[in-house]
């Protein structure tokens, strides 16, 4: 059996984390690519680095780039390496789409292809990465400060470094970076980012089977509420729904839209079913079913009967003209398995709480 020291121990994972990294985020198709006159109507291109990391830059040179060249570009200070990965009208669309102020983003410029050299002096840079990341986590933990370096992303030329950190509150760094920078002989910049971030760049594998969303395609990051489980009948077990960050899994909104669409023909679940006999209440539905389960009691499981939407929008409108069916006409004595658990600890600790506003004090 080997056995495992610490210095061992950090080799073995960063090696499993280096498997398990996505160093290549999945493309946006660029189907305008074939289309001649399309580097013509703009010269500026999308530039991928480490993991999720991309920029914009013009190629005012212009440069015979298409997608899968490497390419030096300018940073401050200094340059880095990138991977074009789009080029043409469909740049100019990904930065509206991911909400870029043009004003406020200083888009620089291409410098030139890479060459081996440069190349070569990138792959030094990052080698280190793993190395300084391990150090840089010891040492913010020598300064006492609340904060979790995630990932470190070296420049292109090795001048300066990204550290990437987690802190739930505000943490005050301005030692520690002095410390990194006499360590390391870097410039070093800070950059916090949230848990879905952080598992995007440390990558791995979701309970489906497949590489992680947020390190393949997922670039923004939408909110994911409990009402996309719920809406969806999902159990809400925390245990299932959070995903590798702790967070509700992403995948939780993708069929939401669809579940929306069809509850639209759903009746109301504040309106009754009146017949001659009784009063039944809203218990369960099925949207993609069409089917919706009533109890005739309002506040537990009761005679359930489950019938289609048609025949519950039928019986409101003869309600609401004052006419009571003698009966529902659906399957009595079952009810949509919504796969509800409990014993599995509150979901609702996903959703944020609203702070209440301080009163002034006099």
């Amino acid at each position: 059996m080997k056995k495992y020291t610490v210095g061992n121990l950090h080799e073995e994972l960063g090696a499993a984390a280096t498997k398990c990294n996505s160093t290549h985020m999945l493309p946006v198709s660029d189907w305008l690519s074939d289309l001649p006159e399309n580097t013509q109507l703009t010269d500026l291109i999308e530039v991928q680095f480490k993991n999720t990391r991309k920029g914009y830059f013009h190629n005012s040179q212009h440069l015979p780039l298409e997608k899968g060249v490497k390419v030096v570009v300018e940073a401050n200070p200094g340059y880095d390496v990138g991977e074009v990965v789009l080029t043409g009208k469909l740049v100019e669309l990904q930065i509206k789409k991911n909400k870029i102020d043009a004003s406020r983003y200083e888009i620089r410029q291409v410098l030139r292809i890479a060459t081996e050299a440069d190349l070569e002096r990138a792959a030094a840079a990052h080698a280190r990465e793993q190395d300084t990341m391990i150090r840089a986590r010891q040492l913010a933990k020598s300064l006492g400060l609340e904060m979790k370096i995630g990932d470190v992303e070296y420049q292109g030329d090795g001048s300066k470094a990204i550290f990437f950190y987690i802190a739930d509150g505000r943490v005050d760094f301005r030692q520690l970076i002095k410390v990194y920078a006499e360590t390391f002989r870097i410039r070093v910049e800070m950059k916090q980012i949230g848990a879905r971030q952080e598992a995007g760049r440390i990558g791995g594998t979701g309970p489906c089977g497949r590489e992680l969303c947020c390190s393949t395609w997922i670039i923004n990051f939408s909110s994911v509420g409990t009402g996309a489980a719920r809406m969806q009948n999902i159990s809400p077990n925390p245990q299932k729904l959070a995903g590798m960050c702790a967070k509700l899994k992403c995948c939780l909104n993708y069929e939401v839209p669809v579940y929306e669409d069809a509850s639209k023909h759903l009746p109301s679940r504040n309106i009754p079913l009146e017949t001659k006999d009784a009063t039944f209440y809203f218990f369960a539905s099925d949207p993609l079913a069409g089917k919706v389960t009533y109890s005739s009691d309002q506040h537990m499981a009761a005679n359930l009967t489950t019938l289609s939407a048609a025949r519950a929008n039928e019986i409101i409108a003869m309600n609401r003209r004052g006419e009571k069916p003698d009966q529902l006409d659906g399957t009595r004595g079952t009810a949509i398995e919504i796969g509800y658990q409990t014993g599995h600890g509150d979901v609702t600790r996903f959703d944020k709480k609203k702070k209440k506003p301080q009163r002034p004090k006099r």
